[in-house]
């Protein structure tokens, strides 16, 4: 495993310049950064931290690019979307081997987050030729009597993305390919745990941009601290910012950014519903897989387990028997499911969590300490509903139960939460399973599958403090562009 992490490193330390590809080149900065693997410590790379200034650079080099880019014709545009996408499926295995030693995702989870970042790419290649507007029949009034009106698609201007730590190669690919689709240079800020495959993927991005005689400043990634993320989105030149993250940063971004658009992807508390009828060894083995994968570091792994009443024993005995399939260990394996989250001050968060509700008279059913670094598979039961390990985001692998007299019961207790990204329901029913997505509220309710399953193609955004906006290429540049109407008395 040692040779496999000196080969990564190798690769990324000779993949690009060093500094921040900032304007049509890269600029050097004054300080780096350790990126540390989470399972051992140990430094993988170093990453350049920007500037305000570095921040400023990028949004007056966007600005000037931006005709540019919003110039682009679909065929072009095409070609530059299935050039990146080939560029990164060349260095598919690299890149997976660097995303397991920055973010400490074990490697299955690594290989499924590049893949799904290639779909991504040609997704968006697909919805260029897609992107389009409709005549309007301006002579409904009499004013508009021969007249001929329309409506087209224009690009909003220069797009801020700002991607989280868990699946930062996927997240920042959400933004940055809708955002040349939708003809828009991009300015990307990755986050500072995890910015060693997204500065990869960005020198091939603008390697490809070049090739293909466009100006490479139409995507940028500046690194740094709150500062450059502030000078980015108040800037009354970012037409429209993206965020992927926490509720409480997203909340500051929107107010930052008004007037402009915002679109958030926020924070979630996954409520997941066993009912009465459904088959509990499908459920458990969703559990198994929904509750956590990546570490449980993902906005729709399943936190809320609600049980209806004459299931929940079973369900309980048949979990706690199948734990163990979910081993512990090296990320680099390919038999692990869990290794240590991104940090000490994570790890050490979701203990405190787990303790405080212990005290509150909440079980500890499995897990709940720690295994060398790593925070073990957890189940909990009768966790207090205003706890912080049942109402807030626990992001670690941890699930917790509950139990409810029947459907109506189950609905209200996964809806008594600010969050609203996904849910998932179990059930042999259909008309439960109707209600539940009619009733449910969330972006998006998930029947008899994980409610971690996500698309890259379908609308992916959440209601309440979960955000606002939708991703997945067809809906995200739809989020970057305008619609601009066009009214001609011939």
């Amino acid at each position: 495993m040692d040779e496999l992490r000196e080969e990564a490193v190798s690769s990324y330390s000779k993949a690009h310049p060093d500094g921040l590809p900032v304007g049509g080149g890269w600029v050097p900065c004054a300080d780096s950064a350790p990126v540390v693997f989470p399972f051992d410590g140990s430094v993988v790379g170093h990453a350049p931290v920007g500037t305000v200034d570095h921040a400023r650079q990028a949004l007056d080099a966007a600005e000037k690019v931006f005709k540019e880019v919003a110039g682009l014709g679909a065929g072009r545009k095409r070609a530059l979307l299935i050039a990146v996408h080939d560029a990164l499926a060349e260095r598919a295995a690299e890149l997976e081997e660097l995303l397991v030693l920055e973010t400490g995702k074990p490697l299955v989870d690594c290989r499924t987050e590049v893949a799904r970042t290639l779909t991504t790419w040609v997704a968006a290649a697909e919805e260029v030729a897609r992107t389009h507007g409709e005549t309007v029949p301006l002579d409904l009034q009499p004013l508009g009597e021969g007249m001929v009106g329309y409506w087209t698609r224009r690009p909003a201007g220069v797009v801020i993305g700002i991607a989280g730590f868990n699946y930062p190669l996927l997240l920042a690919s959400h933004k940055l390919a809708p955002a040349l689709a939708a003809g828009c240079p991009i300015i990307l800020k990755p986050a500072p745990n995890t910015p060693l495959a997204t500065l990869w993927a960005v020198h091939l991005i603008r390697k490809a941009l070049a090739a293909q005689g466009i100006d490479p400043s139409a995507v940028q990634l500046v690194t740094g601290g709150v500062d450059v993320g502030e000078t980015l989105v108040a800037d009354p030149r970012a037409a429209v910012v993206s965020f992927t993250g926490s509720a409480a940063v997203g909340h500051r971004i929107a107010r930052a950014a008004a007037p402009r658009k915002a679109v958030l992807e926020l924070g979630s508390n996954t409520g997941f519903i066993v009912a009465a009828d459904a088959v509990v060894a499908d459920a458990v083995d969703a559990v198994l897989r929904g509750g956590f994968y990546a570490n449980g570091q993902a906005c729709i792994s399943i936190q809320r387990i609600v049980l209806e009443e004459p299931i929940a024993a079973e369900f309980e005995r048949a979990l706690l028997a199948r734990l163990g399939e979910v081993t512990v260990g090296d990320p680099r394996s390919p038999g692990t499911r869990v290794a240590p989250v991104i940090n000490e001050a994570s790890a050490q968060r979701i203990l405190r969590w787990i303790d405080a509700a212990r005290q509150r008279g909440a079980r500890v059913l499995a897990g709940g300490a720690l295994e060398g670094r790593s925070v073990q598979p957890t189940v909990m039961a009768d966790v207090p509903a205003d706890s912080e390990l049942w109402c807030e985001e626990i992001f670690g692998p941890v699930v917790c139960l509950q139990t409810v007299p029947d459907i109506d019961a189950a609905i209200a207790l996964v809806n008594q939460s600010r969050y609203g990204l996904q849910a998932g329901i179990f059930t042999k029913s259909l008309p439960t399973a109707f209600r539940a997505v009619d009733e449910l509220e969330a972006g998006g309710v998930v029947v008899n599958e994980i409610p971690g399953f996500r698309s890259d193609i379908m609308p992916y955004g959440g209601v309440k403090d979960s955000g606002i906006g939708r991703e997945g290429p067809r809906f995200a540049i739809e989020e970057f562009t305008v619609t601009r109407m066009a009214m001609i008395r011939p």
